[in-house]
């Protein structure tokens, strides 16, 4: 099997650990699955594909099921820390998460594997795939947007897809041993996950590894500026391009985004242009283009008609000369702060689940703090942190955030929710989150009409 001989314990049942334990079985391999708190749901799954559950809880059945197997497929929830990853550890079981498995799976296709690239980093992921997978499909290519995204890398396998774009998490890329791609790129970095990894070193790390197999035939894309991720792209075996805002093989000239050959298109041509948005399209077409995939005139056709997925900096409404927007994926203090250079007078509303960052970083932009609305758990954290900054007050729903935010704001101002923390004091997610803050303010509006 392409995971190696003997069976598979595939550890966490949702989206991805179900995808990756119902391939396994489709391919004839032998799988065990588990998860921290077992359901009938779970039992009914493991039911159908025939694979046998275990429940770590029971005396010994950990240590019983880590010397039975030769691959540990955690899913991606399941932090480092947990005693899962270290019995796989104590038991000389390989570790494979998602993309891994996948990879190796597509590596043995009949025919060859189909093109893939790869895009990590601590914000900007999501939209700079789906960017990349937009311009694969102005080539022409039947392209998937997977890994990270709402469909596993695993699920698409047996798809007619042509070529794949890989969204890959510091999560995913951790258990990677042979995880490759012909092009890709690492967008940024900064402190995030330190809820799931031990360390800030120990993130990176995982980042890294993106590049661990490179083959010089391979492109890596790397943002010009940061000179820890250049130098891991300098130290791997493939070809380097650089992006950034103003230098770079792939960079911004006169209004124009442009790559080593020339101009690629007007920015003003784009849907939305925001500075990160510029950088996230300079690094999904070099990617793109020096991966051989696709010409600048199709990177152009891609990013004249490609729309965000939501949730990320997304226009709600205006009420009475404030625009409202709603950036609930912003789940670290470095997304957040994207968000705040975006505009240049905003209300911000943040706060939630910490992940053990320093909050403190998101008050890097004084000058752009019309006031900060601070709610959930993190509230107390989000007012010092900008006390002294701005007017802080506090809100106990998101409506009344949103009551709090319009009273402080004024004509020309923007309002965001850029929460620089998870959503799982208030929310199951960050996208139900974002939708209550959007009904919130539509019913403001709605209200005061």
């Amino acid at each position: 099997m392409t995971t190696g001989s003997g069976s598979t314990f595939v550890f966490g049942l949702a989206v991805a650990g179900r995808a990756v334990a119902a391939s396994l079985r489709e391919r004839g391999a032998e799988v065990v699955v588990g998860d921290d708190k077992l359901t009938e749901d779970h039992r009914s799954f493991a039911q159908s594909i025939g694979a046998r559950v275990v429940d770590i809880a029971s005396d010994g059945e950990l240590q019983r099921v880590m010397s039975s197997v030769s691959v540990l497929s955690p899913a991606p929830g399941v932090p480092e820390r947990h005693g899962v990853i270290r019995s796989a550890h104590e038991n000389g079981v390989s570790i494979q998460s998602e993309i891994e498995i996948a990879y190796r799976m597509e590596s043995l296709r009949s025919g060859g594997p189909r093109p893939m690239v790869a895009i990590t980093g601590t914000d900007g992921k999501t939209t700079t795939t789906l960017m990349a997978n937009a311009m694969l499909r102005a080539a022409g290519l039947r392209a998937e947007a997977v890994g990270n995204t709402e469909v596993p890398f695993i699920e698409s396998l047996g798809t007619d897809a042509q070529a794949f774009a890989i969204e890959s998490s510091s999560f995913r890329l951790e258990y990677t041993e042979q995880f490759r791609t012909q092009a890709s790129a690492w967008l940024n970095i900064a402190p995030d996950h330190l809820d799931w990894h031990s360390s800030y070193q120990k993130y990176f790390d995982a980042k890294a590894k993106m590049w661990a197999n490179c083959l010089p035939t391979d492109v890596a894309v790397a943002p010009v500026d940061d000179v820890n991720i250049c130098a891991v792209a300098r130290a791997s075996a493939a070809r380097v391009v650089t992006f950034g805002a103003v230098d770079g093989d792939y960079r911004v000239v006169g209004g124009e985004l442009c790559g080593p050959f020339g101009s690629i298109m007007e920015i003003s041509r784009m849907k939305r242009s925001l500075p990160h948005d510029v950088t996230n399209a300079l690094a999904a077409a070099a990617v793109c283009i020096e991966g051989g995939l696709v010409n600048a005139d199709q990177v152009a056709l891609a990013l004249e008609q490609f729309e965000n997925a939501p949730h990320r900096i997304q226009f709600v409404a205006e009420i009475d000369g404030v625009r409202w927007f709603n950036d609930s994926k912003a789940t670290s203090p470095h997304a957040a702060s994207v968000a705040l250079r975006a505009f240049d007078s905003v209300v911000l509303i943040a706060g939630g689940k910490n992940k053990g960052l320093d909050l403190s970083q998101m008050a890097c932009e004084p000058h752009r703090m019309r006031a900060v609305v601070a709610i959930g758990a993190s509230a107390d954290d989000i007012a010092r942190a900008f006390s002294g900054v701005c007017t802080v007050v506090k809100a106990t729903s998101m409506s009344e955030a949103v009551e709090q935010a319009a009273l402080v704001a004024r004509e020309g101002d923007v309002v965001v929710l850029s929460p620089g923390c998870t959503s799982y004091d208030w929310y199951s997610n960050y996208g139900e989150r974002g939708e209550d803050f959007m009904k919130c303010v539509r019913e403001y509006s709605e209200k005061h009409r």
